[in-house]
C-alpha cells in the first residue's frame, strides 16, 4: 500500500503538510493509493516535486509562449470548463472562434469581401492543422483522379527535409509518400526549383515552410508559386501549395508586410499557425485557413446534431477545452497591428544583439538570417576540443536550455545551437546580455578544461590571448546589464 498508515485525527486537523504523514511517504508511482490525502498535501508534494522542471522563461528552446497578461489569464480561468465542441450551449465561443478564423484569414490576404465569414478551423496546435490540411488535399485530389477515371492509390507530397516531424507522421498516418528535397551545407531550406523538379501528377502539394524549425529561415514561396505555376501550365496539373506557417505566420505579416508568402500568390490554398507561438498565447492552439470553400472538400465536414443543434466539424479530436480559443482573441483585439508590430520588432532587434554579441567572441558560425523568425542559429567554427553538445550541457547549469542537435540528413553533420527569440515580457534585452554573459563564461570555463597540463610556450600563450577575449567580452557583457538595471531604476524613481 502506498499509505501504509491510516490518518490520525491529529493528522486530519493539522494545518501543516510538512508536519503530516504525507511528507514521510513516498507519492504513488503505480498504483491508486487506497486511502485519501488532504487538498493542501497533495498541492504542496505535486507543487515541491514540480519545481524541479526547468523555468520556462529560460528554456529557450522551445516557440511556445510562456507568459500572459493577468487581465487574459482570468479570462482563461474563468473558461477553463467549458468544452468548445458544445457549440449550442456556448455560443458566445464560438463566435469568439469564427472571429478569430476572419481575423487570421484577412491577415493572411484571403480574398474575402466586408463581412464574409472565411473558411478556416481552430486546432490544439499545427500539427493537427497539418492533418487537416493534408487530407483536404488528398481527398480533393482523390476525388479528381475519380472523376477523371485514373488511379488514386499513389498520393505523394513534396517537402524539405528541414520539415517539422509532423509532416512525417501526416505522410505515414495517412499513407502519402513523402518526397524530401535534400538541404545542403550553406542552405538549410527547400530549394523551390529542386522541388517542383519531384512534382508529379501524383502530388497532392507541395509544402513550403514560413520558419524553419532548425534556423528559423523563410522559405522563397513566391518562387516556388512562380515555377510551379509555369509546371502546371506545362503539364495540365493543378499542383497547389500549403504554407506550413507554425512559427512565422504571427511574424511575417509585421514584420514583413511586403513579403509575398499567402493568400496573394495564386496556388496557396492553405495556411496553417500557432497561435501557441508568435500568435502569443500558451501552448494548445492552432489554426488552418483555406482559401475558399471549394478548397475544403465537402466529404471531409461531418455534421452531428446530439448537442442540440445541427453543428459542422473538421477536426480530428472532439472535445477541447475553450480557454485557448478565448486568449486568442484577447490578443488580437488587445494588441492589434500596433502591439503585434511593436513585440515583433522588440523580438528581431534582441535577436539581432545576440547574434552581433556570439559573433564578437569568434567562435561561432551564425547559420540563421537576419530575415525570418526571431531565432539565432549558431554552430561552433571549432570542434577539436568541445561541441555544441557540450555547451548547452553546461548552459544549464546557468539554468539555461540551449537545445543543440545536428541539422537535417545531407548536412547531419553540422550540429546546431538554437536560441528561440520569444516576447519582450519572457525574454528582454537584459536576459539576452545575461545569456551572452554566461556563454562566454562557459567558453572560458571549457578552455580552462582543455588546457594542457605540460606547459607550453606556445600554447601558454594562445591560452592567455583566449582568456583574455573571452573575460573582456563577459566583462563587457555584465557591464551592460547593470548599466541597464541602473537606468531602469532612475526611470522607475524619476516617474
Amino acid at each position: 500500500m502506498a499509505f501504509p498508515k491510516h490518518a490520525s485525527e491529529s493528522d486530519i486537523f493539522l494545518h501543516s503538510s510538512f508536519a503530516s504523514r504525507f511528507v514521510r511517504d513516498s507519492l504513488p508511482r503505480f498504483s491508486v493509493p487506497q486511502d485519501s490525502m488532504s487538498r493542501e498535501a497533495a498541492y504542496q508534494s505535486i507543487h515541491d516535486e514540480l519545481q524541479f522542471d526547468a523555468v520556462p522563461k529560460f528554456n529557450l528552446a522551445s516557440f511556445v509562449t510562456t507568459s500572459m497578461e493577468e487581465e487574459c489569464n482570468k479570462l482563461i480561468m474563468e473558461s477553463i470548463n467549458k468544452n468548445y465542441v458544445d457549440m449550442d450551449e456556448y455560443p458566445i465561443t464560438t463566435d469568439l472562434h469564427n472571429r478569430c478564423v476572419n481575423m487570421i484569414a484577412r491577415l493572411f490576404h484571403a480574398e474575402l469581401e466586408e463581412n464574409e465569414n472565411a473558411i478556416g478551423a481552430g486546432t490544439v496546435g499545427s500539427s493537427e492543422a497539418i492533418m487537416l490540411a493534408g487530407l483536404a488535399f488528398k481527398k480533393k485530389w482523390q476525388n479528381k483522379r475519380k472523376a477523371e477515371g485514373k488511379p488514386y492509390d499513389k498520393p505523394n507530397l513534396v517537402t524539405g527535409s528541414n520539415v517539422q516531424v509532423c509532416w512525417e507522421k501526416f505522410a505515414r498516418y495517412f499513407e502519402v509518400e513523402l518526397r524530401e528535397v535534400e538541404v545542403r551545407e550553406g542552405y538549410y531550406v527547400m530549394d523551390p526549383a529542386k522541388a517542383v523538379e519531384l512534382v508529379d501528377e501524383n502530388t497532392i502539394c507541395v509544402a513550403a515552410i514560413l520558419g524553419s524549425t532548425y534556423n528559423g529561415e523563410f522559405e522563397d514561396v513566391k518562387l516556388l508559386n512562380d515555377l510551379l505555376l509555369q509546371k502546371n501550365k506545362q503539364s495540365g496539373w493543378d499542383t497547389p501549395i500549403h504554407v506550413d506557417a507554425a512559427s512565422g505566420g504571427f511574424v511575417a505579416p509585421f514584420l514583413y508586410p511586403e513579403l509575398e508568402w499567402d493568400f496573394r500568390l495564386a496556388l496557396v490554398k492553405s495556411i496553417n499557425v500557432s497561435g501557441h507561438k508568435y500568435g502569443l498565447v500558451y501552448a494548445g492552439i492552432g489554426w488552418v485557413i483555406w482559401r475558399t470553400k471549394d478548397d475544403l472538400p465537402e466529404d471531409l465536414v461531418f455534421h452531428i446534431n446530439y448537442l442540440g443543434a445541427d453543428q459542422p466539424t473538421f477536426t480530428l479530436n472532439f472535445s477541447k477545452g475553450s480557454s485557448q480559443i478565448i486568449a486568442q482573441y484577447y490578443q488580437l483585439i488587445r494588441l492589434g497591428h500596433e502591439g503585434y508590430g511593436s513585440i515583433m520588432e522588440n523580438c528581431r532587434e534582441n535577436a539581432m544583439v545576440l547574434k552581433e554579441d556570439l559573433e564578437k567572441c569568434g567562435r561561432f558560425n551564425i547559420l540563421s538570417k537576419d530575415d525570418g523568425v526571431p531565432v539565432v542559429a549558431f554552430s561552433l567554427k571549432d570542434r577539436r576540443q568541445y561541441d555544441e553538445y557540450k555547451i548547452s550541457e553546461m548552459l544549464r547549469r546557468h539554468g539555461w536550455i540551449v537545445p543543440a542537435y545536428p541539422m537535417p540528413p545531407a548536412a547531419q553533420h553540422i550540429n546546431v545551437l538554437r536560441v528561440v527569440i520569444r516576447a519582450e515580457a519572457e525574454f528582454s534585452r537584459t536576459l539576452v546580455q545575461r545569456l551572452v554573459f554566461d556563454i562566454y563564461n562557459v567558453l572560458l570555463e571549457l578552455e580552462k578544461m582543455h588546457t594542457p597540463t605540460i606547459p607550453n610556450n606556445i600554447k601558454e600563450e594562445k591560452m592567455m590571448l583566449i582568456k583574455s577575449e573571452v573575460k573582456k567580452s563577459a566583462m563587457d557583457a555584465q557591464k551592460e546589464v547593470i548599466v541597464q538595471e541602473s537606468n531602469k531604476r532612475k526611470k522607475i524613481m524619476a516617474s
